[in-house]
């Protein structure tokens, strides 16, 4: 059974609650993480007294599951969590359908599956009626990839702490932790923790000076600007103070295939956002930074990318000066 014909509720990250079987589904670890956490600090506001075990799917041995979730003296509640049933052994697959036959009362259950077809029949188990008559939920942890997306999260996450920042500030500290989601909560967290619950973009800039990723799209942002003096001053203060080209080409790369994007599409920016995978934001931002090009010139940043990126990696003795030649390609919109 598809996760989206699932006859059980499915649950976004942040609605995370305990139930008789959870199944954890999809490959972002740090939101699985943070389900199982959430689960395991609700069940312990109710009970101080539960017992968690945890059991590798891969290494079971049968019929360990019943073993663990057999009723003991004190009748205290259980939390059985189950890591990697992506790899998991034969014998869990069968004694789990077993399980979700016989459910051991006062018991919470928690699947955790990252992806691939191993275990596709337990799921489709947990998922159809056998879960349904258990009350079972699905918690789907979809890898977040897309800008949009990062920038969701770090707005729920600011939601979360109580915190206010501009939507202008929380996609500087995206750009800033553009790479671990964990490492992105984490940040987040500390500003808070540090700088209080309302946020200026000051905050977050003092907070990621010196963040590769962040002087990276400073430099983009003042190209596809048109500030020439600006993008070329920040470029050559970033690689002299030891950023490597990669990611600054990056960045502009990225500005550059969204301003392709929008060029000529016709539509409103939530319809645009929905087509392209953007944000709304950066739909009307990419708009406003496409005013001045010509299609054929932006069509040519598009090829000089490409080509500053060969270039970058080998092609060239110079690759800053191919660097800073795409700079200026762009900050002086293709003239």
């Amino acid at each position: 059974m598809a996760a989206g014909k699932a006859k059980i509720p499915q649950l976004g990250y942040g609605d995370a609650r305990p139930a008789p079987v959870v199944l954890i589904s999809g490959p972002e670890r740090f939101l699985a993480d943070r389900t199982a956490q959430t689960i395991r600090d609700a069940l312990r506001a109710e009970d101080p007294a539960l017992e968690i075990h945890d059991i590798e799917a891969a290494a079971y041995g049968s019929g360990e599951l019943f073993t663990i979730a057999s009723p003991s003296l004190f009748a205290e509640p259980r939390l059985i969590r189950v890591d990697g049933v992506e790899k998991a052994s034969d014998a869990f697959i069968a004694d789990a359908k077993r399980y979700l036959e016989h459910a051991a009362e006062g018991t919470t259950l928690v699947l955790r599956h990252g992806g691939g077809q191993r275990g596709r029949g337990l799921l489709d188990a947990v998922r159809g009626e056998a879960g349904l008559a258990l009350g079972a939920v699905e918690v789907v942890c979809a890898e977040i990839k897309r800008d949009g997306d990062r920038l969701a999260f770090a707005q729920a996450e600011l939601r979360r702490l109580g915190a206010q920042l501009s939507p202008a500030g929380a996609r500087a500290l995206v750009a800033a932790y553009a790479g671990d989601l964990g490492e992105l909560a984490g940040a987040i967290g500390q500003l808070v923790s540090d700088r209080g619950q309302r946020l200026s973009e000051e905050d977050v800039e003092r907070a990621t000076e010196g963040r590769v990723e962040a002087g990276a799209f400073k430099v983009a942002d003042a190209a596809t600007a048109g500030n020439v003096a600006d993008a070329l001053f920040l470029l050559r203060q970033a690689l002299l103070t030891g950023t490597d080209a990669i990611p600054l080409l990056a960045a502009l790369n990225m500005k550059v295939r969204a301003m392709a994007r929008v060029f000529a599409a016709r539509g409103s920016a939530g319809e645009l956002a929905k087509t392209f995978g953007m944000a709304p934001w950066q739909v009307e931002r990419a708009q406003r930074e496409t005013r001045g090009w010509r299609e054929a010139d932006l069509a040519r940043a598009v090829d000089l990318g490409a080509q500053t990126e060969w270039l970058l990696k080998g092609g060239s003795r110079d690759p800053e000066y191919a660097l800073e030649r795409y700079v200026l390609f762009i900050a002086r919109r293709g003239r």
